[in-house]
């Protein structure tokens, strides 16, 4: 299976992913093509869109924990390895001090 997230993705590149993949909202491919057919369109992806796209795609793998993260450009999300295990997480920012009334 292999799921390609993307803030935004060029008109040309998002009819072609629109052959093979479902898109359950905007910007949101999922496919169940096989694992050579994965690597094809993962090449593709990061060959024809620019870093804006900000692509983050899930495959499937044989391998444990069962799945390959990979990110292009500004995600929105942080890719992190931790014990060997690819994660997403939030990008920190710093809280905003609650305002505070002064009487």
């Amino acid at each position: 299976m292999l799921v390609v997230i993307a803030n935004d993705i060029p008109p040309a590149v998002r009819g072609r992913m629109k052959l093979w993949f479902a898109e359950p909202r905007a910007n949101i491919f999922v496919s169940g093509v096989k694992d050579s057919v994965a690597k094809k369109v993962v090449e593709y992806l990061h060959n024809h869109c620019p870093s804006e796209s900000g692509l983050m795609v899930f495959k499937s793998s044989n391998l444990p924990p069962g799945y390959e993260i990979y990110g292009l450009g500004d995600t929105r999300k942080e890719i992190i390895e931790l014990s060997g295990m690819q994660l997403v997480i939030e990008k920190y920012t710093e809280p905003e001090q609650p305002f505070k009334n002064h009487e």
